[in-house]
C-alpha cells in the first residue's frame, strides 16, 4: 500500500502512509457467508453492519455511510430473506465538513 523508505540505521524499508484521495470500488459482497447462523431477526441488521465494516476496511475510513437506495434493497424482503450476494459501489470521498473528524468518508451504494 504504502512506499518504502530507507532506514538509516538497519537498511530495510519502513512502510510510509500513503495519502488518501477520492476513489471508486465496485464489488459484490457475499452477505450469505458472512450472516450464516445468525437469528432471523438479526439478519438485516447485521448485514448492515456487516457491509459498513466490509467498507471500512476496504476503503481506509472510519466514516462509512450507506445510501438510502441500498438500505431499502437490503430491507426489500424483509428482516430475514435477504440476498446471498449484494453488488456495491464504494465510494472514498472528501468530507466538506471543515470541522470533521476524519477527511474522508465512503458512501456505500447499490451498483
Amino acid at each position: 500500500m504504502g512506499k518504502k523508505a530507507a532506514n538509516p540505521n538497519t537498511g530495510k524499508g519502513k512502510k510510509v502512509a500513503k495519502e488518501l484521495e477520492p476513489k471508486s470500488r465496485t464489488t459484490t459482497i457475499n452477505l450469505h457467508r458472512r450472516l450464516y447462523k445468525t437469528t432471523f431477526k438479526r439478519k438485516a441488521p447485521t448485514a448492515v453492519k456487516q457491509i459498513k465494516e466490509h467498507a471500512s476496511k476496504t476503503m481506509f475510513t472510519k466514516d462509512v455511510r450507506l445510501d438510502p437506495t441500498l438500505n431499502q434493497h437490503l430491507w426489500r424482503n424483509g428482516v430475514r430473506n435477504l440476498d446471498r450476494r449484494v453488488n456495491v459501489v464504494f465510494e472514498r470521498k472528501k468530507n466538506e465538513d471543515e470541522d470533521a473528524k476524519h477527511k474522508f468518508y465512503t458512501l456505500v451504494k447499490l451498483a
